[in-house]
């Protein structure tokens, strides 16, 4: 378990962020067009997981916005963004946006990505959403950096994920 604030109140989550240097564990998610999506379908590139509780939040919508703005100059990798929001809502916010170099993925379906990577929230009014984490994986599938943030009103730390890679 992980302790985290919102606004200072705190925070369980139900688990840990993977150790740096495991393979990462798998995971099911769904795609804006509501197909599929596992890990093993972006083997091969580098995979940076903006993982936050929803998209409809300003400081979740800005880590998205962020992080599309620096895809742009990142080559060989992948941003996912990862949160229980329907794919509906997500496809809609990049839309919106104009954002095209992030992939939303959702984790609604039965939350299992949240709790094989230790990010569900188990109490405080965001219960069973995702907490704000960063989570780096290599080519390979190996986790390389995570950044379990802190405080869920506050962004993660771009910098250090971007010399993660």
């Amino acid at each position: 378990m992980t302790k985290i604030t919102l606004k200072g109140h705190p925070i369980n989550t139900i688990g840990a962020l993977p150790l740096v240097g495991e393979k990462a564990p798998d995971f099911h998610l769904v795609k804006a067009d509501l197909s599929r999506a596992k890990l093993a379908d972006f083997i091969g590139k580098r995979m940076v997981l903006n993982i936050f509780p929803s998209i409809d939040t300003g400081t979740c919508a800005n880590s998205v916005r962020k992080f599309n703005e620096l895809a742009a100059a990142m080559e060989d990798t992948l941003v996912l963004c990862i949160s229980r929001d329907l794919p509906f809502a997500q496809k809609r916010f990049c839309a919106a946006e104009g954002l095209e170099k992030v992939i939303p993925l959702s984790d609604y379906e039965n939350g299992s990505f949240g709790k094989s990577y230790g990010l569900t929230m188990e109490d405080g009014p965001l219960a069973h959403l995702l907490s704000r984490a960063i989570i780096i994986i290599d080519q390979e599938g190996r986790v390389r950096y995570t950044q379990q943030v802190s405080e869920l009103s506050e962004v993660p730390d771009y910098q250090a994920a971007l010399e993660a890679l």
